[in-house]
């Protein structure tokens, strides 16, 4: 396969699964080990994510320009922002003491991603069934303190396979926030979480970027920005009809067939 064609589909996957909550990190590891894409120093994965980011600003541009203008005027914008960048404040001091080491470990075991795919996948299923009635039905009218706790579970996504999306989805549900306004928070919670651990990622690879992979990163980068900016809509109306149930019994069959592959491969 073409190294560009490569580059692609890594882009749509990175697209696709961002803001699902299946764990895109996770399928990046996996799909570059099953297409043979070498990726020293992780420079075309921190590289794509900015496409992702791109992508959920320009579809919720109104609100954040809304947000930013009346800051100076508007309670209501003050704490909509305040709320955003306290619920952020948990996954950035996580991500700061513990990324190298999740990189550097847990980035190397399928096994710790395929468990994590299937314990996320049963929790799914779980508050699916036994969650609350929800008292919060869009985000501007979300208690500030909830969703701090809410922001928390950011944290657990650096363990590849936990999905950041996922575990703020399945904690807004089981405090009572509905299923799409779970969704839509998490959406605003990944611009300034994402856009923070791309900094950070940028900054560690500095020393591996060249332009003689631009043209693989352009790629890829394009190939999120389109696929993320065609999956938040319909995925939002998918959960308001069906809820998340289906994406917990995938996360359950692709982790038992990790752990089954894994099981074959040392055999």
């Amino acid at each position: 396969m073409p190294t560009l064609l490569k580059a692609a589909v890594l882009g749509v996957v990175q697209g696709l699964t961002e803001f699902l909550p299946v764990s895109s990190t996770a399928h990046l590891l996996i799909g570059s080990r099953l297409i043979g894409y070498d990726d020293p120093g992780g420079v075309f994965v921190v590289m794509i994510q900015l496409g992702s980011i791109v992508a959920v600003m320009w579809l919720y541009r109104q609100k954040i320009v809304a947000v930013v203008t009346g800051l100076p005027s508007r309670p209501e914008a003050r704490r909509f922002a305040a709320m955003i960048m306290l619920a952020t404040v948990p996954a950035l001091v996580a991500g700061g003491l513990f990324s190298n080491f999740v990189r550097s470990v847990l980035y190397e075991s399928f096994t710790v991603i395929a468990l994590a795919f299937i314990v996320g996948g049963i929790i799914i299923l779980v508050v699916e069934r036994v969650r609350p009635q929800p008292d919060v039905f869009d985000v501007d009218s979300l208690p500030v303190g909830r969703a701090f706790a809410i922001g928390s579970f950011q944290a657990l996504a650096l363990v590849p396979g936990v999905s950041r999306s996922g575990g703020t989805i399945v904690a807004a549900m089981a405090m009572r926030v509905d299923r799409a306004a779970a969704a839509e928070f998490t959406f605003f919670l990944a611009m300034p979480t994402m856009a923070a651990a791309f900094a950070k990622s940028l900054f560690d690879v500095r020393h591996n970027l060249g332009s003689a992979r631009a043209s693989e990163i352009a790629v890829g980068f394009v190939m999120a920005f389109v696929s993320s900016a065609l999956v938040v809509k319909p995925f939002l109306n998918h959960v308001r009809r069906h809820g998340f149930a289906p994406f917990a019994w995938y996360r359950i069959v692709v982790g038992a067939a990790l752990l089954a592959a894994r099981v074959f491969w040392r055999a």
